[in-house]
């Protein structure tokens, strides 16, 4: 599991505070909600934008595949009862890396010019109950990890088979791709720059 839960939020902003930077950390902390923590700040180029100028990211899902599923996690991760057959997922999940155009996977009203877009790394992985699913890609559409997710256990439930995901990407029709998974159990967890 600490591969796929490494968290990594990145942020940017302007400022002509005269905290130092060192202890800029500590002083945003003393005026957040206790939900939100900042680890670290450091000085970067002007240039710099959190979102704009990263080159991968990782994402990961997380799905409890458990009978009864879990009262304390109910809000950080999703339930799915039924037995999902993980090793077509993983077969599926290899069909998605590569540069694709990723349009069936994108929800609608998305403002992204272009849907194509490159996954280097695609992994499902079990660990007891959990199901991790965890996508390194050079950005992502609105929803498109939810939707990639929400096919692959398509896929995990006999509904689609693993060699039907390169005809679903090439048909650009989000009707082909399975349901939009939950927000809960989704994570960003890695940003490289």
């Amino acid at each position: 599991m600490q591969e796929y839960m490494r968290f990594g939020q990145v942020a940017n902003f302007k400022t002509n505070s005269s905290i130092p930077i060192e202890k800029f950390a500590i002083a945003i902390n003393s005026n957040l909600k206790k939900s939100i923590l900042i680890k670290s700040a450091e000085e970067v180029d002007e240039k710099f934008h959190s979102r704009l100028t990263c080159k991968r990211k990782t994402y990961c899902y997380v799905i409890n595949n458990s009978l009864m599923g879990t009262a304390i996690f109910r809000n950080l991760e999703t339930h799915i009862a039924v037995p999902l057959d993980v090793k077509k997922m993983q077969e599926a999940v290899q069909y998605f890396k590569g540069e694709h155009d990723f349009k069936a996977f994108k929800a609608s009203g998305t403002s992204s010019k272009s849907s194509v877009r490159t996954i280097y790394e695609a992994k499902v992985k079990k660990e007891g109950e959990k199901i991790y699913i965890s996508l390194t890609g050079n950005g992502f559409l609105y929803n498109m990890v939810r939707i990639i997710a929400g096919t692959l256990v398509e896929v995990g439930l006999g509904k689609i088979k693993p060699e039907e995901i390169p005809n679903i990407i090439d048909s650009k029709n989000r009707e082909n791709a399975g349901k939009t998974l939950p927000p809960q159990g989704l994570y960003l967890v890695n940003v490289e720059y």
